[in-house]
């Protein structure tokens, strides 16, 4: 990873906000954590590069899980929280959670793989700040609050209907 890291560093693209390894290393985490879609994972760097150039919150939902789990494994290796994510969830104090700081959390909140690092440091230029899950596995992005409330909307009612399909 180290070897990865420093090459990817050096190869980096200009003018991201990030000032150190470190800093790449810990976008690289979300990024691991946020899609196992390879083809999503320089989307989603750059949604977080465009909301820290912003100064907006990253409000990534990966950071909280791992402020409420320690990164501990939980529900048989089913998942870190071992259920769904609760609006009180993210008040949680923690300075991994994303949704009450601004920036990047201090330390990494997994071990990236290659992919999610070079993706974090040639991320894709575009003018997307929201994404949520799109029923598929994969994710929908937005360019405006607007957008992405109405895709908040579908998503709720594809997690509905795929709840009633399971009872």
């Amino acid at each position: 990873m180290s070897k990865v890291l420093d090459d990817a560093w050096a190869d980096r693209m200009p003018n991201l906000p990030l000032a150190t390894k470190k800093e790449a290393l810990v976008l690289a985490s979300i990024v691991e954590k946020e899609t196992g879609i390879a083809a999503e994972r320089a989307t989603i760097a750059g949604v977080f590069v465009n909301r820290l150039r912003k100064g907006m919150p990253l409000q990534t939902d990966p950071t909280v899980i791992y402020a409420i789990t320690n990164g501990a494994h939980k529900n048989n290796g089913k998942g870190t929280l071992g259920r769904r994510l609760l609006r009180k969830d993210l008040q949680i104090d923690s300075p991994y959670n994303t949704y009450k700081i601004v920036g990047l959390p201090p330390a990494p909140i997994c071990n990236p793989g290659k992919d999610a690092i070079i993706a974090s440091l040639h991320p894709e230029a575009h003018d997307y700040i929201y994404f949520v899950a799109d029923g598929t596995g994969g994710h929908i992005f937005s360019k405006t609050l607007a957008e992405h409330n109405r895709n908040v909307s579908q998503w709720r009612k594809i997690r509905r209907t795929q709840s009633q399909s399971k009872k």
